[in-house]
């Protein structure tokens, strides 16, 4: 396993980090036991960076991930949350709300610190809302010692730069922007390279558009997105390749990306994950995809208020 620093906050985070959304059943039917031992098998493993949400399974991948991290020492691995978001149309980035959530997901973390808090899909609210409230949360929290980082997440690119511009953050978590169909994670780099802001890049498989099963009915792809990329799975599977581990490999390669996060509550996956990081990349296929994709290329989907989405591609 590589490790990289994230941005000016001193981390040795791992290349490939490990995402507990699945602990709260979010793709389908989970055994905690299990999710427990998924953790486990990804510290084991050489992860160090874990990521969850009180979104996620609506409190549940908290509450697993923390028991499995209640039998770990603290000190083998970082742990990250967020706060903000707490169900499909439910958002609330006041102060006092911040605060309490991260009150919430100690309990459950069985914790009394995280290493970085996320301010959790901010596009879904004015950008003054988060500006007013929850960012003065941010600071709070930071200097009684619950949180030793603050950070945003959220789909358009714009939520790094507008926050950038208001405020200083620490890191940022972006996710379906730097993967075989779409890189354009890479044109907000500079920025975050010039104020040394830690970068976490998620779902390299874009929440499924890259792989074997059918694709999840909410996915907010359009027909054609969707299409190629079935075409591109299916050129691997025809060469007897899968096209998440190029997907993997190709994400957590380039090391102006720190770290990289899978989600899975199978502890075999994992495994699996984490020794393609490993083997080196077929660069014949790579380029065979990559020309298959290229229609497509950076075409993504509008989340959110309609400040945040000038210039998006669908």
């Amino acid at each position: 396993m590589k490790y990289r620093k994230l941005g000016k906050t001193g981390l040795e985070v791992s290349a490939l980090s490990f995402g507990a959304s699945s602990l709260g059943s979010v793709f389908r039917e989970t055994d905690d036991a299990e999710s427990v031992r998924t953790v486990h098998a990804a510290v084991d493993g050489g992860i160090n960076l874990i990521d969850v949400s009180p979104y996620y399974g609506l409190t549940k991948a908290e509450t697993v991930l923390g028991k499995a991290i209640g039998e770990m020492a603290r000190d083998r691995f970082y742990l990250t949350t967020k706060a903000g978001r707490y169900g499909a149309d439910r958002f609330d980035f006041s102060e006092k709300r911040i605060i309490s959530s991260l009150d919430e997901s100690l309990q459950r973390l069985q914790t009394d610190y995280v290493d970085i808090l996320f301010l959790h899909d901010i596009e879904f609210v004015p950008f003054e809302q988060v500006a007013e409230g929850a960012f003065l949360a941010l600071d709070k929290l930071k200097q009684q010692g619950k949180i030793r980082f603050s950070g945003v997440s959220g789909l358009p690119l714009a939520v790094f730069e507008k926050s950038l511009a208001h405020t200083e953050i620490d890191a940022v978590l972006s996710y379906c922007h730097y993967s075989l169909n779409d890189t354009s994670l890479l044109d907000v780099l500079p920025l975050l390279e010039q104020k040394q802001v830690g970068l976490v890049s998620a779902s390299p498989l874009s929440m499924g558009l890259l792989g074997n099963r059918p694709l999840a009915d909410w996915h907010p792809a359009g027909a054609e997105l969707r299409a190629v990329c079935k075409q591109a799975a299916e050129h691997c599977a025809a060469k007897g390749e899968d096209i998440a581990k190029l997907a993997i490999q190709f994400a957590t390669v380039n090391e102006r990306i720190p770290t990289t996060l899978v989600s899975t509550a199978n502890p075999d996956n994992i495994r699996k994950n984490i020794e393609w990081t490993d083997e080196p990349m077929n660069e014949e296929l790579l380029a065979e995809v990559l020309a298959i994709l290229e229609p497509v290329h950076n075409r993504s989907w509008e989340s959110g208020q309609a400040e945040y989405n000038t210039g998006v591609i669908v």
